[in-house]
């Protein structure tokens, strides 16, 4: 039997957990249980700081071999623990598993979930649709609740809106104009991107900076600025052109998916002096791999509703259980507005089907098992890169279990060469920069409003950045204290 104990520092201190108090009901529980067979039970421990997650307080992920037997691992998030009856629900859970039908090679018992999918990596994940309806029909759904989508964040606003930080940034840049300039080396265009605008805060304040800094700085740089704008969200990106409405001369806006930059940027190649990132990586799709007992393993997920949210939620919207799984398929390929016109047996308004959306979202959760590999060879975490780009990181340290941030990795390996060769990457995000990291913390997913999110293996992009020639450094966001955010920046390597 293994028992993981991840978050270590709660162990001690004035809040610290009573851990044998905890683990003492589930242990009994499994003890109990002839059908566990202990000498290759694991028992993974979790606190699981998102109020809002994809996760039930006890889970039971099956660690399937390659003739679809299993041994169990029982995932315990220590948050919830003090309001859950440990016992009976790992109990519970056990019978369930039991229930399950062998060729499913699930722990679901399908007569009290409603499945919406089928297992599969991580990042193909129905949550991820979700993730993109969020972004699409923003503004329905800010409507609904009746606050901007950055209210969600810790203090309600994005740490990287510090008019100090891109004072700093600016001052980076004119430091290598004026190098080039006076090597007669500086292009007539002065190219930047933002990617990921919010609420176009940021490009506002970088356009107020840039004006006042220029004209001290006295050297016309102002003229030549040519500021793009990049955004999943065409109401995102609408509301970010509003905001700087006043520099339109300099802004050029465009819809795009940040996992293929390239796609609608490729015009940029090597002209870029800096593209600017914050909170977007951690909501790009990501797959997580694991190593056990040596093995490689995929985290294979598959969305699903608990059997008493499905049954109120189809009570609700005056359909049958058996038929809401149909219902939330469509929701996610037509859009609220267009569900409402196709289904008004359903919903009467726009607002109802929102709210349909919005109850679906938050009863979600994510089961998961470990499906083995053949090696990591045969693994492609993105279109350009090889399963063997993990191969330091997931054989390190034993057991672990990690990020791959495939969303992120295509991003980065994209964006890098759209960089002048004096050019700069700068991002602010949730980074795991070491990855032993992963032994000690639960890194999402969470639910952050309609989106999902993950910290960022930032130890792999370090890796990878390294091996296409940049220099890749991470620093803490020191502008406002006790921010989880870390400053990535990237640049050819000298």
């Amino acid at each position: 039997m293994l028992i993981e104990v991840r978050p270590v520092r709660r162990l001690r201190g004035e809040k610290r957990i009573d851990l044998l108090t905890t683990l003492g009901p589930v242990l009994e529980a499994l003890v109990a249980d002839d059908g566990v067979d202990l000498a290759q039970f694991r028992l993974v421990c979790d606190w699981i700081q998102y109020k809002h997650n994809f996760r039930e307080a006890v889970e039971l992920r099956p660690v399937l071999d390659d003739s679809e037997a299993c041994r169990l691992e029982v995932a315990l998030d220590l948050r919830r623990a003090s309001a859950t009856d440990l016992g009976t629900v790992t109990k519970a859970a056990l019978e369930g598993c039991r229930r399950t039908t062998p060729g499913d090679r699930g722990v679901s018992d399908v007569t009290e979930r409603v499945v919406l999918e089928e297992w599969g990596p991580g990042r193909e994940s129905c949550i991820w649709r979700f993730n993109e309806l969020y972004w699409q029909f923003l503004a329905q759904w800010e409507q609904a609740t009746g606050q901007e989508y950055e209210a969600a964040l810790p203090g309600g606003e994005s740490d990287a809106r510090n008019r100090m930080a891109i004072r700093e940034l600016i001052g980076e840049l004119f430091a290598t104009w004026d190098s080039l300039d006076a090597r007669h080396a500086l292009p007539e265009d002065l190219c930047v991107l933002e990617l990921g605008v919010g609420n176009g805060s940021f490009a506002r304040a970088f356009f107020d900076e840039f004006a006042r800094l220029d004209q001290t700085h006295g050297r016309d740089y102002n003229r030549r600025l040519h500021y793009f704008m990049g955004d999943y969200s065409p109401h995102v990106l609408q509301r970010a052109q509003q905001a700087v409405a006043d520099h339109g001369a300099h802004t050029s806006a465009m819809v795009l998916d940040a996992r293929r930059p390239e796609t609608t940027l490729g015009f940029l190649r090597g002209k870029l002096f800096l593209v600017y990132l914050s909170n977007v990586y951690d909501n790009l799709p990501t797959d997580e791999l694991a190593t056990i007992a040596g093995r490689p393993y995929l985290v294979e997920t598959r969305a699903y509703l608990p059997g008493e949210e499905a049954e109120h939620l189809a009570r609700t919207v005056n359909t049958e259980v058996n038929r809401l799984g149909a219902l939330i398929h469509r929701l996610l390929t037509l859009g609220p507005e267009l569900l409402a016109e196709a289904s008004p047996e359903h919903f009467p308004d726009l607002p109802r089907a929102v709210r349909f959306w919005q109850d679906v979202w938050e009863g979600l959760r994510v089961e998961e098992r470990y499906a083995p590999m053949d090696g990591l060879a045969s693994y492609q975490p993105s279109p350009s890169l090889s399963g063997e780009l993990l191969r330091p990181l997931l054989e390190a340290r034993g057991d672990t279990r990690m990020h791959v941030s495939n969303g992120t990795l295509s991003s980065f390996a994209e964006t890098l060469p759209l960089l002048h060769p004096f050019g700069r990457l700068h991002c602010h995000d949730l980074f795991v920069v070491d990855h032993r990291e992963y032994g000690s913390g639960f890194f999402g997913p969470g639910k952050y409003d309609g989106s999902v999110i993950n910290w960022v293996n930032g130890a792999l992009l370090a890796h990878m950045g390294a091996r296409l020639g940049y220099d890749i450094r991470f620093s803490a966001f020191t502008h406002r204290s006790g921010s989880n955010v870390k400053t990535l920046t990237a640049q050819i390597r000298d």
